[in-house]
This record gives C-alpha cells, structure tokens and sequence, in this order.
C-alpha cells in the first residue's frame, strides 16, 4: 500500500509516495523523536471485544504516540467515575461521522500518528467526510517550522506554540534537488531549487507526504518567490517578482493551481530595493526600496506595481518587512550609529498618513542576547501578529506577540543549525496541493 498515487514528472502530476504502512507489517516511525520514550496506545475502535480499553480506570496513563515522539510525555487518558462501563463493541459502533468529527478537533501531530495504527485508520485520515470536518474546525495555532540539510537529507523540525513542544517530520518524500525554503502558507510549504541547471518550484504538504513540481515559469530564472494559499477556493497562487541577481527587466509572473499554469503581469517598475524580503497581507505585496524611498507594492488583483512614499525612520540599520492580520503591515530593525546605542524596534504603517508608527522596542537584555555583536545578522519574519526573531549564534528564536505586548524565547535543538531555514507554519490535512 505504499504507494496511493502515481510519481509525477516535472510540471504536472501530483506525488503522493507517503509512506504507509500496511496493517500487518510494523510502521517505521514518521516522526522522530527530540528525546523521550513511552508506551503503546492503540484504538479499540478498529478491534472488538479484544481488550477492554475503557477509560474508566483510575489510573492516568501516560502513553507515547506510535509514530510520534515528543520532548515531554502526554497524557491521553483521564480517570472518570469507576461506576460508567465503557463496551469495545459500542466504541466499534461508532458512526463514522461522529468519529470523524472528533478527529477532527484533535491536534495533528496527535493524528499524525494514527496512520500506522492499522489501514482503517489510514483510510480516515484521507476520507473526505473527514477532512470537511477538519478544515471548519479550529486551527492548530502556529508553529515555527525549520528546515536544513543533514549531509544533504532534507531535515525538518516543528515547534507547536500552543503544545509547547518539538516534532520531527520525516522530508525524504521529497525529490532530490539542491532546493530551499520559500515559505509556508495555509499547511502548504514552498521550495524552489535547482534541478541539475534548471530552477524549479515545488510546493508540498508535510502531513500528507505530498508534493508537486510547478511548471516552469516564462523567464526560468532564479527568482524572488513567494506562496498564497485561499482556503475557501482550495487553491494557491505563486508571485515571483525581480530576478534574485537584480535584474528589473522580467516581468511579474503569477501562478494559479487552478490553471496549472504561470501568467505574466506587469514588468516592476526600476527601482533600487532595500532587500529581497517580502511582506504579503491583504492581497497586496510589500518590498523595501531605497530609490524611491519607500515601499513597492503590487497588487494580485490587478497585477500592477504602485510606489508608496513612507520613509523609513533615521538611522534604521536593517529592517524587515512583516505582514500582521487584516491590514498591518510591520517594519522591524536595528536602529543606532554606534554599537553601545543600538536597539531593536518595530514600527507599524499608518496607511491614511503614509508613515511608520513605532508601536515597540525590544527589551535591552533581550536584545543583548540576541545580538552580542553589533555586525551579527539576523533573521525576522512574522504571521497573526506574531513576530520571530532568530540570529546565527543562537541556538534559540525570541518571539513577539503585537497583541499581548509580550516577549518569550523559544529553545530547541532545530535552531542550532547554522544553514537551518524558518519560518511560521499551520498545520493542516485539508491543504491540497492539486
């Protein structure tokens, strides 16, 4: 049952080689552990009159996922009132839209796992009735996704915000290229690499093990990219903008997954760019230029490029651009001549008066911590008013919350890698990819 699909080629088809198990062979384990052990749990949903697994003993079990190790042990049974007796034969009876709706409210990474349980469960997690339930249902919350190779394996790490804790998910799905991360984007992630001298894009989903290779794009150069996903219209779009060498001449070429196809827009007008981040919210595109000054901003809707006029504030040394909900837009950097006066600050556009408001400067220790040296790099980038901070030397990233006004480390092996990518993530089974 390894395979459920057919291998794609490049520019169509879909790759679904996920890794499967078959209900009588022993499933390797999909994710792997920071550290930790445990026991197993198996459902008695799919097995009657085996064993009585009711929940009604006393006793709080503490269980390790198959298929899914975790820094700290979770506890996936509560003790209930010893007089309620709980049947195998009644749990085997339940409707399959019940149980899919429970499914649907259980963290992913805790789903994940249900896979290599046996082959009934596989087949839920791939239903339709289920993933309609799990696509109405509360998101996970965000998770911080890093992404480096290990000896030329594709390596991946996740860290849920809400549970607090580090997962490893398997990327050997993926097609061998020298390729890198673009960014993520309603459960889908973006690479684009080389294959052998041709530049690709590849867009996958790392729950499902599912990817596929985009067409190639009018001007198949290396290109400054970046991934939208719409969830009500099932479907994903690509922008690719200036050359990343800087060459102002190629036009702007959009992707539609609907159409499988790339569609050229209208060439970025010669401007001198600040750097190649971007910032996308609320269907427009947001890139720094110091010639003008300002911002560029391109519009999906009409695929055409207009210059904003906010000047940046004195002395900003570096700056990001971050995207924030609704209409936010958020400008983070070092501002200061000298090292001893240096500080982080993060500033928010005031679209009616065209300028940056300052809305909040990172603590002194913090920003000792993470930037010991004045000339160090780092690295930013933002989602739900969230905003992350991470920086080569440092084995941890400092995360912003705009809304709370409050500042957290985040530790964890998956950032002590010089050559590790980052970026926010969601969860999701119900991201397709077609």
């Amino acid at each position: 049952m390894g395979d459920i699909g057919e291998s794609s080629e490049f520019g169509s088809g879909v790759n679904t080689r996920n890794g499967f198990c078959h209900e009588e062979v022993r499933c390797p384990k999909q994710i792997s552990p920071v550290r930790g052990g445990g026991s197993r749990n198996t459902s008695p949903l799919g097995r009657v009159g085996s064993r009585n697994t009711s929940p009604s003993r006393q006793k709080v079990i503490k269980t390790k996922p198959r298929g899914l190790d975790e820094e700290t042990a979770a506890t996936f049974a509560k003790a209930v009132h010893p007089d309620v007796q709980m049947e195998d034969n009644i749990w085997a009876m339940l409707p399959e839209d019940l149980l899919n709706e429970i499914l649907a409210r259980v963290p992913p990474f805790m789903i994940f796992r249900l896979r290599c349980v046996c082959r009934r469960w596989n087949l839920i997690l791939q239903d339709s009735s289920f993933l309609k339930f799990h696509s109405q249902a509360p998101s996970h919350g965000p998770c911080l996704l890093t992404f480096w190779k290990n000896s030329q394996t594709p390596q991946c790490s996740v860290f849920s915000l809400p549970l607090k804790t580090w997962y490893r998910i398997p990327f050997t799905f993926l097609p061998q290229w020298a390729f890198w991360l673009v960014g993520s984007s309603g459960g889908l992630i973006c690479f684009s690499g080389l294959d052998g001298l041709t530049f690709r894009t590849l867009v996958c989903n790392p729950l499902t093990q599912t990817w596929r290779a985009l067409p190639n794009m009018h001007y198949n150069q290396q290109r400054q990219l970046i991934m939208v996903v719409d969830r009500k219209q099932r479907s994903f779009k690509v922008i690719a903008t200036s050359d990343i060498y800087g060459d102002k001449s190629l036009p702007t070429e959009v992707y539609d997954s609907r159409l499988n196809s790339w569609f050229l827009h209208q060439i970025m007008p010669a401007v001198n760019l600040c750097s190649s981040k971007m910032a996308y919210c609320d269907s427009r595109l947001y890139l720094e230029t110091l010639s003008p000054l300002g911002l560029m901003m391109y519009k999906l809707d009409t695929g055409y490029w207009e210059h904003i006029p906010a000047k940046f504030p004195r002395s900003l040394l570096d700056g990001y651009l971050v995207a924030g909900t609704q209409k936010r837009l958020f400008l983070v950097g070092r501002i200061g001549l000298y090292s001893t006066l240096q500080s982080m600050r993060i500033w928010e556009l005031d679209h009616a008066k065209v300028m940056w408001v300052e809305i909040s400067r990172m603590p002194p220790k913090y920003f000792r911590a993470l930037l010991r040296l004045s000339a160090e790099r780092f690295e930013c980038f933002g989602q739900d008013n969230l905003i992350c901070f991470t920086s080569w030397n440092q084995g941890k990233g400092l995360l912003y919350d705009v809304d709370k006004k409050s500042w957290s480390w985040i530790g964890g092996c998956a950032l002590q890698s010089y050559n590790s990518q980052v970026c926010f993530y969601e969860p999701r089974f119900d991201a397709s990819i077609c």
